[in-house]
């Protein structure tokens, strides 16, 4: 039997090291433990074995809006490693070639973010009056849904702003929004957001991204990325803030929850054995069968979550980085709308190092099976088609990265997506599948980690208080 801890985490990605510091800063000792050999489970990185270069395993891009990961941040001291701009301002280079710019005016910081993205829309040269105008005619319904922004897909049809079974695609017509408007900003935010075509994706979580970005200031809708690779922003000051407190990170220790006799959960690896009075369960969906199996026997609550884990599609995202001899980007990232691969990155601009560019395709299930070279000689073409320094660039190499179960699906007629709250005392689940009222993102992992963490601090704030 290893050494008593007052908290197990399952899991080191951003939901479960959420999870470990807040409970760690409220003064526990956590233990971490984590299947792989290391940290950061779907947004972590990778050293390239030709280069030598730390690799995103995905480029994940944050926005202003992102409050909880913003606050896990700052409590592990890696705040400022991320940029944020101070407002909207993207680049696009449309289908037909043309390069473009959507950014929001420097209007005073009072003023509303709705009113600082409907500022960027309406001056965007890209589009008549016609267009223009069908974007004032979101204002009222994202007005509305702005007060019911951490509410259920239920609850946003209960309040009537969706319909039952209602896409993204469907929501966006029915609101009156012209077909240049979807294809160039629409849907390629939904599928940023989302990781599934408009045409699949479930309308309430893409309402409540809307309504994040426009809550708030104009930051709120600003790209914010890192400068440094993922693992160091977040997995290895994790790592040394639980250490200095008393806790401890481990890797390589696949865990299984079974219940002890004294009433107290019991987390095995193959090396080790604890009881554990509070367990954090941070990992993805489709893991949680293997993992609370044991556990969850005899438990109807915990029972139907594993029953909809199992019954729950996941979604892919393709990565190809690219290596050239040359700059190819003027800034850090790029928008291909109408595309493929809708995003490029390029590195310099945000870690320095080798010209590397990250084409990212997001709802990927046309192409997860193509080959590595397929998929390589694609998203160089569509790179060097819109732009032509990667044309004149010499390509090096290129290197894929598929992430076959990156997100969840949010389609209508999925299962529900369960609470924090287990039927299983001392248990508490976390991971962006948890029922935030958010999608797949790193701000609805923070989300769900801080609140299995709130949810069991209290349960040792009370039993600090039993008598004895």
């Amino acid at each position: 039997m290893s050494r008593a801890f007052d908290a197990v985490v399952l899991g080191s990605g951003v939901a479960g090291l959420c999870a470990a510091t807040r409970l760690a800063e409220a003064g526990a000792r956590v233990l971490v433990l984590e299947a792989r050999p290391s940290g950061g489970g779907r947004a972590t990185a990778f050293t390239d074995p030709r280069s030598g270069e730390r690799v995103d395993n995905g480029q994940h891009a944050l926005f202003g809006c992102y409050r909880d990961t913003f606050r896990f941040l700052e409590r592990i001291g890696t705040r400022q490693l991320v940029r944020l701009e101070p407002r909207l301002s993207l680049d696009l280079v449309l289908p037909d070639g043309r390069l473009t710019r959507l950014a929001a005016p420097a209007l005073p910081d009072w003023v509303p973010g709705a009113a600082h993205l409907a500022a960027a829309v309406l001056g965007w040269d890209q589009l008549d009056w016609a267009d223009r105008w069908s974007v004032l005619r979101l204002a009222g319904p994202l007005r509305r849904a702005q007060a019911t922004l951490r509410e259920s897909d239920a609850a946003l049809e209960t309040h009537g702003h969706v319909r039952a079974g209602e896409t993204v695609e469907q929501w966006l017509r029915r609101h009156g929004q012209r077909a240049r408007l979807v294809d160039w900003l629409w849907e390629p935010l939904a599928l940023a957001a989302l990781n599934q075509p408009m045409q699949v994706a479930a309308a309430g979580p893409f309402l409540r991204v809307l309504a994040a970005l426009l809550d708030g200031g104009p930051e709120n809708a600003a790209l914010a990325l890192p400068v440094v690779p993922l693992d160091e922003l977040y997995v290895t000051p994790s790592a040394r803030y639980l250490a200095a407190r008393g806790g401890e990170l481990r890797y390589g220790a696949q865990a299984r929850l079974m219940p002890g006799p004294d009433g107290r959960i019991h987390v095995q690896t193959r090396q080790d054995r604890w009881e554990a009075g509070l367990v954090v369960c941070a990992a993805p969906w489709h893991a949680l069968p293997q993992t609370l199996g044991a556990l969850a026997q005899g438990v109807p609550a915990l029972m139907a979550v594993l029953s909809d884990a199992v019954a729950t599609a996941a979604s892919p995202i393709v990565t190809v980085n690219l290596w050239y001899d040359r700059p190819v980007l003027d800034g850090p990232v790029l928008g291909l709308p109408g595309r493929v691969f809708q995003w490029a990155f390029e590195r310099r601009h945000l870690v320095g190092g080798a010209t590397h560019v990250s084409l990212v395709s997001s709802g990927a299930a046309d192409v997860l099976h193509q080959s590595n070279e397929a998929l390589g000689a694609l998203a160089a073409t569509e790179l060097a088609t819109a732009v032509p320094a990667a044309a004149g660039a010499t390509l090096s190499r290129t290197q894929t990265v598929r992430e076959a179960r990156a997100t969840y699906s949010l389609a209508p007629g999925q299962p529900a997506r369960p609470s924090t709250v287990t039927g299983v005392p001392g248990l508490f689940l976390a991971g962006d599948w948890i029922e935030t009222g958010l999608p797949a993102t790193i701000e609805g992992a923070a989300v769900s980690g801080h609140r299995a963490a709130d949810a069991a601090c209290a349960v040792l704030h009370a039993r600090a208080r039993q008598p004895g």
